[in-house]
């Protein structure tokens, strides 16, 4: 079974966005939403990740991110989108341009 690595992106007072690694590299992201008493996740993984590593991953996801949380929950509601990243997009052009440039010397 794959190891997954999670860094935190954003948090806010109900919902929190991460970084998904394996032990190879970065192969999505997932925002997860706290309403009431449902955790709506939104989980976007790399094209390459079969069918049954998303159901561990979504597993994962809700032992170490949505059930430690401290909002109470009676579901995990969560919408998987397959595909390449495209690229990150920022108004501050010099930012965006720096994390091109570390990108190229990995």
């Amino acid at each position: 079974m794959a190891t997954y690595l999670f860094e935190r992106i954003a948090r806010t007072p109900h919902s929190e966005a991460w970084r998904v690694d394996n032990e190879t590299s970065t192969i999505g992201r997932v925002d997860v939403h706290f309403t009431g008493s449902k955790a709506h996740g939104l989980l976007v993984v790399h094209e390459s990740v079969p069918d049954d590593e998303i159901e561990a991953l979504i597993a994962d996801i809700d032992a170490r991110l949505v059930s430690t949380a401290d909002e109470y929950r009676e579901d995990f509601v969560v919408t998987v989108w397959r595909g390449a990243e495209f690229g990150t997009y920022s108004e501050d052009a010099e930012a965006a341009f720096d994390e091109d440039e570390d990108d190229d010397d990995r």
